[in-house]
């Protein structure tokens, strides 16, 4: 084998595997979420394949050293490339009965690791057939590593910056699977002739196509009518009605969890309970022609801006949502006119809170979901830099997911939120007068720059609004008890475990451990 056939497999090789790599953690997303537990069991199963894979190629090419072996190991890789796809639908969304890490390494154990395996075998057959003089050894071999690592860090930018969101995963693991058999048969001498490698390219051909079509076939149906890879979500939009069959709702799926229930005919429907709770707070603190300016950390389907959008004309309402490819589905499909007041900026909630030169009277953090929870719009010094933008009097709220019972994020989360707007400034809000046995729910917690009357609040939930409020606030008494009683910590920057905090509640609300 010539050097510049080593440099080139090596570098194909190397390419797809990180290529691979990167799209793991969005072929999963959808199953487990986006954690430092997804990420940990693909870096790990698939180092771990590429090194077993190099042990068994070390020794499989000294018994068989032909180019053939090459040949029938790029085949074969890129065979198991193909099968992630399929794999990953018939694995992933079983519910083995194992702790969530455990759940998330056998599954990426079984979709991840043959192919990394088989991949890993190349670079040390390539070496094999490359070595004539063993007196230029040690600079042939770095040679091929260079470009095999080349190779590697170019699949590693192209899939983040480019390929995710000009492709999809599907598409990418096909084409993966294409390169690979194709480098098998015009480098690997599988086929004595010519005309047997064309044979072999025409009857595979249609296998690929069928492929395609049958087993990579994105998973709609009549409710669910749109299925979008961007670079931060797997995103879905179902059809469904609300909880009491009488309103047609659009859900919009983000990874594992319904973002938004929107009723794309009527603004003013709330459908999620927490929401409902943003709404008391605010006919509570403000009147319907009030002036104020509001803003929003993670956009979804932008439920609650529209309504406020509707419900008070004179606010101004910011929006902060990551994900461009978010917002286009919003007015493209969830009816937000083109000339809304509401003001969008798609950037990352920190990087504009840092920069911002606005001052807000409500602030809502609404970027954290069950598992996939982006840890630093959870610390002290973010919400130092959220008061920072926040006027005299204004009210922070943010929901979170947990188990009232045992949980140790929300917990956590309020000890934060009290380093920072004072012990007696931070008030939870409850979808459900009965705290005692109320488990895993979502919670407002509410957060003041500067007092805030809970009292007043409590009083105008159950006088002014006559018993159709969602919101009950837990009393300051069982709030001592809350966070006294429970392992809690304060979120910093340099010590933000929140994929530890919340990944018991996870296990037991989505049935992987026995509560």
């Amino acid at each position: 084998m010539t050097l510049l056939e080593a440099y080139i497999i090596t570098f194909t090789a190397s390419f797809c595997s990180l290529v691979i790599e990167m799209v793991a953690g969005r072929i999963l997303a959808p199953f487990v979420g986006v954690s430092i537990y997804t990420w940990t069991s693909i870096i790990g199963v698939i180092l771990a394949g590429i090194s077993i894979g190099a042990y068994i190629g070390g020794r499989l090419v000294d018994r068989f050293p032909t180019r053939k072996t090459l040949g029938w190991l790029l085949l074969l890789s890129g065979i198991a490339a193909l099968t992630i796809i399929p794999l990953t639908t018939l694995v992933a969304a079983y519910r083995f009965p194992l702790s969530l890490m455990m759940r998330i390494f056998l599954v990426t154990s079984i979709i991840f690791f043959i192919p990394g395996c088989i991949i890993g075998t190349i670079s040390p057959v390539v070496v094999r057939l490359t070595l004539k003089d063993l007196d230029k050894a040690g600079h042939i071999i770095g040679k091929i590593y260079a470009f095999s690592t080349l190779g590697a860090i170019i699949g590693t930018f192209a899939t983040g910056f480019f390929l995710i969101s000009w492709m999809g995963t599907r598409n990418i693991i096909l084409t993966m699977g294409i390169i690979l058999i194709l480098a098998a048969v015009f480098s690997g001498a599988l086929f004595k002739t010519k005309k047997s490698a064309i044979i072999f390219l025409i009857i595979a051909s249609p296998c690929i196509w069928a492929i395609n079509q049958f087993l990579y076939k994105i998973p709609l149906s009549d409710k669910t009518y749109l299925y979008k890879e961007s670079d931060y979500y797997t995103i879905k939009i179902t059809k469904t009605t609300s909880h009491d069959k009488n309103t047609p709702l659009e859900a919009m799926i983000l990874d594992n969890l319904i973002h938004s229930y929107v009723a794309l005919n009527n603004p003013l429907h709330i459908e999620y309970e927490y929401e409902r709770i943003y709404a008391d707070v605010l006919k509570w603190k403000l009147n319907k022609n009030d002036k104020f300016k509001s803003l929003t950390i993670g956009g979804g389907g932008y439920t609650f801006p529209r309504y406020m959008e509707v419900y008070y004309p004179d606010a101004q309402i910011d929006v902060v949502e990551i994900d461009p490819e978010v917002t286009k589905i919003v007015y493209n499909n969830f009816g937000l006119p083109k000339n809304t007041k509401i003001r969008t900026y798609n950037e990352d909630g920190r990087w504009y809170v840092m920069n911002c030169k606005e001052k807000y009277d409500i602030v809502f953090t609404d970027a954290y979901n069950d598992i996939s929870i982006p840890y630093h719009l959870t610390t002290k010094e973010f919400m130092e830099q959220i008061k920072g933008v926040m006027n005299p009097g204004g009210i922070l709220m943010s929901n979170i997911i947990d188990n009232f019972q045992k949980g140790a994020f929300l917990p956590s989360y309020i000890k934060t939120l009290r380093e920072v707007f004072g012990q007696k400034n931070v008030y939870l809000i409850s979808v459900s007068p009965d705290f005692k046995n109320t488990k895993i729910s979502t919670f407002i917690v509410v957060a003041g720059n500067g007092s805030i009357d809970i009292k007043d609040f409590s009083d105008h939930i159950k006088n002014r609004v006559e018993g159709k409020a969602t919101s009950a606030v837990i009393p300051e008494s069982l709030m001592e008890e809350f966070l006294n009683n429970r392992y809690s910590i304060i979120i910093k920057d340099d010590y933000a475990p929140i994929d530890n905090l919340i990944a018991p509640v996870f296990e037991e609300r989505f049935g992987y451990r026995r509560s």
